[in-house]
């Protein structure tokens, strides 16, 4: 049985309570690993272990360059293990083979980006009236607290721990602990490239520990997080002690909105692959169909048909489309979520149920679900599922389109399909929303800022903007003409 431990200061160890959790493979419910649960006494352990190494500049005062090849090596290392990497994230979190391995390919990605991003300019300067040359640079914040959702757990890793590691600072990561295995296989390889101890700190644990703790602690400079709204409001209140740096990347109630003017085959598989794609655990997943009504009826008959074709399986076979859902828990909830929708009045157009057939039995599965006949007000409509449920409301025109686009708590990503692209633009830029896409659904680039409006969240992450968001910035100023002011001096 593979035991994962902790890595803190450079040594790979035990938590103080002996305890351990299960890692479960969702497709079959099967116990693939174990992992060390850690406890408040570890995680300040932890803490300390970062400060101390921030503290010293062992990290921080590495000219950029240095730490870029830190980070390109860690790429290359990754790299080198995709296929390995990939399975172990398909067995761990269900979703197929075709999709970790695309998850493993951008985290590789995602090193080498932010370790060519660093060593860019990223200074200014500002022509001032007195002889004074001013200038501002960024610098690290300090002592980063990482905290990642079980979903994609080393892509979103490596999208927290690239940039705070290229800035400078050092991290304490917080894996989820359904998903741990492949965070422990990326901190195996920092170790492996020679990270020096105590920069980059691996605590495994729950959430209302070591995530506390980590949001309270004074000698934290800053929280990065994804994860659910709620949790993301509990880690504002206890990042206030010491007015901490927040990154929080939330929940999401994406719409999708097809103009009866779209390429409807391009939409309508846009459609699929924004509810459907990692069985719709993804924070920007289309999960509101908004149709305008003219093609409701034929754009919902061909999703269905589709939808319905789409190939359920265990991740490690070759033919599965869709894999199974995280946790059983998970699964559970998904499933009350559905119920709720038929006891508000919605209508099923397809799917509903769990999988139970052709050996499936044991995993968590649920169908491609898809409800029609909506209504605003609907907890389905309103509250973030995170399953593979879709849901479709109609719009007369682009007004009422763009209101009920905006008409929930959540504000991640929207999409918009038409071939009028004034109309596309007008609505798009009418949606509130940080991740857009015209005539596309669920595309990511590094190269990109992401992150919502309203209660997705706050910052961004990836781009320039995601380093930026991992640096403090400060003024310089530089006397050129060095003498006394006599502002307090003779005034005659």
């Amino acid at each position: 049985m593979l035991k994962l431990q902790m890595y803190i200061n450079g040594n790979w160890v035990d938590s103080k309570m002996n305890e351990m959790s299960e890692v479960i493979n969702p497709a079959n419910g099967e116990v693939i690993a174990e992992a060390v649960v850690g406890d408040v006494e570890d995680t300040r352990k932890a803490i300390e272990a970062a400060r101390v190494a921030f503290d010293s500049g062992v990290w921080s005062d590495l000219p950029a360059a240095e730490r870029a090849d830190y980070l390109f090596k860690i790429a290359d290392k990754l790299e080198q293990n995709a296929m390995e990497l990939s399975r172990i994230e398909s067995s761990n979190t269900g979703k197929p083979y075709r999709e970790a391995e695309f998850d493993i390919a951008d985290a590789v990605n995602c090193f080498r980006y932010h370790a060519g991003l660093v060593t860019k300019p990223n200074g200014q300067t500002y022509p001032v009236s007195d002889p004074v040359q001013a200038l501002v640079v960024r610098e690290p914040i300090g002592v980063c607290g990482l905290i990642a959702p079980w979903n994609f757990p080393l892509l979103t890793g490596a999208w927290k721990i690239a940039p705070a590691l290229a800035a400078g600072n050092t991290i304490i990561f917080k894996p989820s602990g359904v998903t741990p295995i492949t965070t422990v296989k990326l901190f195996e390889i920092m170790e492996e490239v020679g990270i020096p101890k105590g920069v980059a700190n691996l605590v495994m644990g729950g959430g209302s520990t070591v995530g506390n703790e980590i949001a309270e602690s004074d000698k934290v400079d800053m929280i990065s997080f994804t994860g659910s709204t709620a949790t993301g409001r509990s880690i504002m209140t206890n990042a206030s002690g010491n007015i901490k740096n927040i990154s929080l990347e939330l929940g999401g109630k994406s719409p999708n909105i097809v103009f009866a003017d779209a390429d409807l085959e391009t939409a309508i598989d846009y459609a699929l692959n924004g509810i459907f794609m990692n069985a719709g655990q993804v924070c920007n997943a289309g999960s509101r169909l908004l149709l305008e009504e003219s093609i409701h009826d034929e754009f919902v008959n061909k999703l269905v048909e589709k939808a319905q074709a789409i190939r359920v399986g265990p991740g490690n076979q070759d033919s599965t489309e869709m894999g199974a859902l995280v946790s059983e828990s998970h699964m559970n909830k998904v499933l009350s979520y559905i119920q709720a929708g038929i006891e508000e009045g919605a209508k099923l157009a397809c799917g509903g149920k769990r999988i139970t057939e052709n050996g499936l039995e044991k995993g968590y599965f649920i169908e491609p679900t898809i409800f029609v006949d909506t209504t605003p007000d609907m907890k389905i409509v309103q509250e973030e599922i995170f399953g593979p449920v879709l849901v479709v409301q109609k719009f007369k025109n682009e007004a009422e389109a763009i209101q009920l686009a905006n008409d929930t708590p959540y504000g991640l990503a929207a999409g918009v399909f038409s071939q009028d692209g004034a109309k596309a633009l007008r609505t798009i830029k009418k949606v509130r929303a940080g991740i857009t896409w015209v005539n596309a659904y669920n595309l990511a680039y590094n190269e990109a800022p992401w992150g919502g409006y309203k209660q997705s969240g706050i910052g961004r992450g990836l781009g320039t903007f995601g380093l930026e968001e991992f640096t403090e910035v400060k003024q310089i100023n530089i006397n050129l003409q060095v003498e006394p002011t006599n502002w307090f001096g003779d005034q005659e």
